[in-house]
């Protein structure tokens, strides 16, 4: 099925067909290599690795790395044009791992030994949890011109579906709201009509909960929560006020006044709007009310919490992993802690010294995936942060601009990629499709760049300039058709009606009674 720019509801994703040039494998029981330039020793070196089809992708790679010589960068280049796709078989076979290793993949021993060289299992759960991260982008409205601008594109129940992820396996349980007089302009997008589904809100992300299949296959109930970030621009970064306040300012639990956060963060996370349907409950009330019942539903199964986020969206994952931690809210009655563990992607510093202290004390594990390229994760604390000497960041503790990253940092280079071309456009190397594909091509640091997977590399360009131009992929190729506009009954176009969208469960005060948070 090749996707048009008429129909944007569904997307390329590696389950289907793709409209790139390169041949993506798809065959079954069967591992195959096309390359389409000149013919090399190369070529024929990986003919014969792949040949027998009872090699594994690991053994794929290693062997690639025996067999070829060290080759000049044209040579290299030669070599983007491989991509190789796991058999059903071999793809059945790492569900079932999934199963039996998804505690080390969460973070359990803090991914040692899993980075460098790339464990193919934790490669392909990042991509898989970067991909949720990017629904929030895919399905947000963010068409000043359309008076459902801030606002999800999408029905809960449909969500997946409209987005061509009916295979993801997980069922969202509710959306996320935030009030939008919080001073991040860059942030929040407002409609420019008069007639608006709301003045103060906008979605922010979901909760979603993994349905039996999946759980199965994952080895435990996984309750996933999703963050939208920035849409395009970076000026967010500049919206920051760069200061640190005590996190417990905002009725955040911490016992510790010295443990602070950006104030921008806190503020988003905590405000509410109570004249607004949507935002009068905060983004945090919203979460730990939804965690609470879902936790009380499924309290006789193997759980886990895995919070994602990219850019400002990877902040206020971590902000609520740490709210979760700090609650007690992961503990259940049997006194079970419930694993909770945030993959991060292109985010920056949230908090200080002391909070990066007190996520550990705490047991949050926090694993960030950044383009070293990228200037967002290098904010805010452009001066004072985790890399500057420790005696000197002693001193600094105190002030309200010291920061320090959390968690283990996954570092990679959009240079190593042969299939980007150079640019010096920051929201390229900022971009999470970007990220995606570089994760998909990591094998460790020193190896070459192979695309794992298959991913489709035009979808780099789904929101981007970022491929070089000989692969025929437009920028920005995603839009809606005629922006949203429909001819109705008597031929005239007017912009499609939406159902009326979902706000808060009509349990939410009651949960938040449980938890302390109202009266």
């Amino acid at each position: 099925m090749v996707i048009s720019l008429s129909n944007t509801s569904v997307l390329p994703f590696t389950t289907q067909p793709r409209p790139f040039p390169v041949p993506f494998l798809a065959k079954k029981s069967q591992l195959e290599v096309s390359n389409f330039a000149t013919k090399t020793p190369t070529s024929t070196i990986l003919c014969k690795v792949l040949s027998n089809t009872s090699h594994s992708l690991s053994n794929v790679i290693t062997e690639l790395e025996k067999q070829t010589p060290h080759q000049d960068q044209d040579q290299d280049v030669q070599l983007e044009n491989i991509t190789t796709q796991i058999d059903d078989d071999h793809d059945h076979q790492r569900q079932v791992e999934v199963s039996d290793a998804w505690r080390e993949i969460h973070g359990q021993d803090d991914w040692v030994g899993l980075l460098d060289p790339m464990d193919p299992l934790l490669r392909s759960e990042l991509i898989r949890y970067g991909e949720m991260a990017q629904t929030c982008y895919d399905a947000f409205d963010f068409d000043p011109f359309s008076k459902y601008c801030g606002s999800c594109r999408f029905m809960r129940r449909d969500f997946f579906d409209c987005l061509g992820m009916s295979h993801i396996g997980y069922d969202i349980s509710r959306y996320l709201y935030a009030t939008s007089n919080i001073n991040l302009p860059n942030f929040f997008k407002k409609s420019r009509w008069p007639k608006v589904w709301s003045k103060n809100a906008n979605w922010i992300g979901y909760v979603a909960v993994s349905n039996d299949e999946t759980s199965k296959r994952l080895g435990r109930r996984d309750i996933s929560i999703a963050w939208r970030g920035t849409v395009t621009r970076l000026e967010w970064i500049a919206d920051l006020m760069d200061f640190l306040k005590p996190i417990s300012s905002n009725k955040v639990p911490c016992p510790d006044s010295t443990v602070k956060v950006e104030s921008g963060f806190l503020d988003l996370y905590t405000d509410k709007d109570e004249s607004c349907k949507f935002c009068k409950y905060s983004a945090r009330e919203q979460i730990l009310s939804e965690v609470k019942k879902i936790l009380g539903m499924y309290a006789n199964e193997e759980i886990s919490i895995t919070i994602t986020g990219h850019s400002l969206g990877g902040a206020l994952a971590i902000l609520s992993g740490y709210d979760i931690v700090e609650t007690g809210l992961n503990v259940l009655k049997d006194s079970r802690a419930v694993p909770v563990c945030v993959f991060s992607y292109a985010g920056p510093r949230v908090g200080n010294v002391r909070f990066k202290e007190r996520l550990e004390t705490l047991g949050l594990k926090v694993l960030r995936v950044v383009n070293v390229n990228d200037m967002v994760p290098k904010s805010p604390g452009l001066f004072f942060n985790e890399q500057v000497p420790s005696m000197l960041m002693k001193i600094a503790e105190g002030l309200p601009w010291s920061y320090s990253h959390v968690g283990v940092e996954l570092a990679l280079d959009h240079k190593n990629s042969p299939f980007l071309k150079q640019t010096s456009d920051p929201t390229c190397a900022h971009n999470l499709e970007a990220h995606l594909h570089l994760l998909d091509g990591y094998h460790g640091k020193g190896h070459r760049f192979v695309l794992a997977s298959g991913r489709d590399p035009a979808l780099v360009n789904k929101a981007a300039d970022f491929l070089k131009d000989h692969y025929l992929v437009p920028p920005y190729w995603r839009q809606d058709e005629n922006k949203g506009m429909v001819r109705n009954k008597d031929g005239r176009w007017v912009q499609l009606e939406r159902p009326k969208l979902d706000d808060h469960p009509p349990d939410m005060h009651h949960l938040l009674k449980q938890l302390g948070l109202a009266h």
